[in-house]
């Protein structure tokens, strides 16, 4: 673990200013091993399945989004605070490794339309809580979005350790330090979403599961023990989706 770099890109930074701010808090990154083909199966043309020592793995993301909302403008309470669920998988295009994103579940509705259509991504509407327990938190979301499988996750995580950096060539490391997302439209155009943050700082974490079939409609086993890590907080700039050639 390091404590001085500032910055974990591998690329420069887009020279069109940043449009979006957020945070992101509370966060856990519940990961299992997937067979590569399994995964690999789900993705879109042009993308290519990035593995860690030939091997996939999928998360499950449960945070919370506050502070959200566009450059220059105040976050507007009741909108721009939200529990939201992630599951996501690890691709590279053009020498950039980042993250496909199978689901994103929000308790909001405006959030969840507008992402869908300003950036391709298959948000869906959900009944979620977060709540304080003790050192950690208790998480459940039932997702409710029209025309969409049921999915449903709880689980109470908590932090067990210091927060520091991941160093590079670390499973911890290429697991977290992706800054873009990838996504496609209905015409199947691939498109790149360029986000900047410092380092993550992770914890070691411990999580027990009540229920999580958020996989289920990918046919991801999530019966095995994951890899558990927890950020406490982490700021966020986000730029416009660009068309990726």
């Amino acid at each position: 673990m390091r404590t001085d770099k500032r910055t974990d890109r591998t690329w420069p930074l887009p020279k069109t200013p940043w449009v979006m701010r957020m945070t992101w808090s509370k966060l856990l990154f519940a990961h299992w091993q997937v067979p590569a083909e399994q995964v690999a199966r789900w993705l879109p043309a042009g993308l290519t399945l990035d593995t860690y020592a030939g091997t996939a793995w999928v998360a499950v993301v449960p945070f919370l989004m506050s502070d959200v909302a566009p450059r220059g403008i105040p976050a507007i309470p009741g909108l721009s605070r939200f529990p939201e669920l992630n599951l996501r998988t690890y691709v590279t295009c053009d020498g950039k490794p980042g993250v496909w994103f199978f689901s994103l579940e929000a308790a909001n509705w405006l959030a969840v339309r507008a992402a869908r259509k300003l950036f391709h991504l298959p948000y869906m509407d959900a009944k979620m809580s977060l709540c304080p327990q003790g050192e950690g938190f208790e998480y459940t979301s039932e997702r409710t979005h029209r025309g969409e499988p049921t999915a449903n996750f709880a689980a109470r995580y908590e932090p067990r350790g210091e927060a520091l950096e991941a160093q590079p060539g670390t499973l911890e490391y290429w697991l977290t330090a992706r800054y873009c997302l990838y996504s496609a439209n209905g015409k199947g155009q691939l498109f790149r979403g360029e986000i900047d943050h410092e380092p993550w700082r992770l914890s070691p974490a411990t999580c027990d599961f009540q229920r999580n079939s958020i996989g289920e409609s990918w046919g991801f086993d999530f019966s095995e023990r994951p890899h558990l890590l927890f950020v406490d907080k982490i700021s966020v700039r986000a730029w416009w989706l660009q068309r990726c050639d």
